[in-house]
């Protein structure tokens, strides 16, 4: 690594790190926005659709933990070619994929290339930037939003309906080589900074301290359950449970720590901010295809590149706004914002849900990218472990437990509007229960819903469509709980005087 002096940016190193994240948003989008087709084509589940999306999802975050524990002794460089080598290989797998079983473990190595990227581009930027880390993580993480518009793009401009299954969905997954392979050149020839807590000497026991015993356990808790579904078999919770406290009380013994509680309290509420935003990103193109206008046929994907042109555009703006309210008062304001746009999205159909979506991406824009802004400005001891355990935790959460959730919930409630008041039609297109991390599940079976007459499909249609919109109700609870822990931490920072940031050189 190289040993450039903290606060002169190297701007060539920042757009790397930019292109990076845009290259795993991009393939998050084509994904998102695949994932309908890949169903029919291989008669998924909605519970196994929800299984891949979370496989794109807790894997990035056992990587990240990973490397943030390590990066710093191996080096920013060769975790940057790692995530290089791992985004290659898996799309080339993904290429040659025919089913649930290969999808599943080709989304698994497409994360784990996804969280590595992270791992080293969030502590990154928030060293080269470390006087304005909230505002330039803010623009960082526009590449998300990007990434993801421009994946949601080219499978609008590359329809379902113009080309064979196969060849569609492998045309698109194909594209995902394209930013790869632009930001590993990008990165190749960088040099990288000594991350701020090691310039400022802060020893590896005092990162560890930051996260603490009880964050420990939360980041076992959810890896167990991550590993149990990776093995296909549903959650041991005694054991899970067993083996986290046997963790906490290392690192208890260890670090003489439970752990920053700003920060576990950050690590409570990250998971239902995962799942507001970067799960109802995954669903969106499903949950809207059948709410648009008739006469729009990729209605859900134009919409899905409208909000992330949105995010992308208030993300590079964010410094003015982050000055304005504070991260604290941009996260209040921003949960507010999220339940409205969620509770209008489960009422609008055809071109109302532009607006509805409107108003959704205004609130979730700043979640995410002032989370890790806040991490950064309020526990710099913790290195790259705090910054990046946040999107851990977040990212796990998601993929253990919030991402199969929402199509767990699908499958349910399409299964008891159908057996309510659409018998004869549940008898047609039933299919076999099938396991999931909340036990057993109904399915309906994709190639007895093809073969059905047009008036029974009509009939199957609305009933999907109305079960779709409840989803964003019951996903509107989440951002409810994270703006009544925001209310709380905005009071606590004002009863100490406002929010400020910690200068670890002046603290240590």
């Amino acid at each position: 690594m190289s040993h450039s002096a903290v606060g002169k940016p190297d701007m060539k190193l920042f757009w790397a790190c930019f292109i990076a994240l845009v290259a795993t948003s991009f393939v998050f989008g084509v994904r998102a926005n695949t994932i309908g087709l890949l169903q029919d084509g291989f008669n998924l589940s909605e519970n196994e659709k929800g299984a891949i999306n979370g496989a794109g999802m807790w894997p990035f975050a056992l990587s990240i933990i990973f490397f943030s524990l390590i990066i710093d002794w191996v080096g920013y460089k060769t975790v940057a070619l790692f995530a290089i080598i791992c985004h290659l290989v898996s799309l080339v797998l993904t290429l040659n994929a025919d089913g649930f079983t290969s999808f599943y473990w080709s989304t698994l190595l497409v994360a784990v290339a996804n969280g590595t990227v992270e791992s080293f581009i969030n502590p990154v930027v928030a060293t080269v930037f470390s006087k304005e880390k909230s505002k330039w993580l803010n623009i960082l993480h526009a590449g998300w939003p990007a990434g993801l518009a421009l994946g949601a793009l080219f499978c609008a401009l590359f329809p379902n309906t113009t080309l064979g299954f196969d060849a569609v969905w492998k045309f698109r997954f194909a594209l995902c080589f394209v930013p790869v392979v632009i930001y590993a050149l990008l990165i190749l020839p960088c040099k990288f900074p000594v991350n701020e807590r090691v310039a400022a000497g802060v020893s590896y026991r005092d990162m560890l301290k930051e996260v603490g015993a009880l964050g420990f356990f939360m980041i076992t808790a959810l890896i167990v359950a991550a590993v149990y579904q990776m093995a296909g078999r549903e959650v041991n919770w005694t054991t899970d449970l067993a083996v986290s406290a046997g963790v906490a009380v290392l690192i208890g013994l260890y670090t003489r720590s439970f752990g920053n509680w700003l920060f576990l309290v950050v690590l409570v509420i990250i998971g239902p901010l995962a799942t507001t935003e970067l799960g109802t990103d995954g669903w969106m193109p499903e949950l809207l295809k059948l709410n648009g206008p008739a006469d729009s046929p990729n209605f859900a994907a134009w919409v899905f590149v409208y909000v992330s042109a949105i995010m992308t555009i208030l993300r590079f703006y964010a410094g003015p706004i982050v000055h304005r309210f504070s991260p604290i008062g941009l996260l209040v304001l921003g949960a507010a914002v999220a339940i409205v746009g969620l509770l209008l999205l489960s009422k609008s159909v055809g071109w109302a849900i532009v607006a509805a979506s409107t108003i959704y991406a205004f609130g979730k824009t700043f979640l995410w990218s002032t989370t890790l802004g806040l991490t950064s400005e309020q526990f710099p001891k913790g290195g790259a472990l705090t910054l990046n355990g946040v999107s851990a935790v977040g990212v796990l959460f998601l993929g253990v437990l919030g991402s199969p959730f929402i199509g767990y919930q699908q499958d349910q409630d399409m299964h008891q509007r159908l057996t309510k008041d659409h018998g004869a039609l549940l008898a047609q297109v039933a299919g076999p229960s099938k396991p999931s991390i909340f036990g057993e599940t109904p399915s309906l079976d994709q190639e007895k819903i093809k073969a059905l007459d047009a008036t029974a499909a009509k009939e199957l249609n609305a009933v999907q469509a109305d079960s779709k919109r409840g989803a964003f109700t019951n996903i509107a609870v989440l951002p409810g709980f994270m703006l009544v822990c925001y209310l709380g931490m905005f009071f606590w920072f004002r009863a100490k005087g406002g929010y400020k940031p910690v200068d670890l050189a002046a603290s240590h």
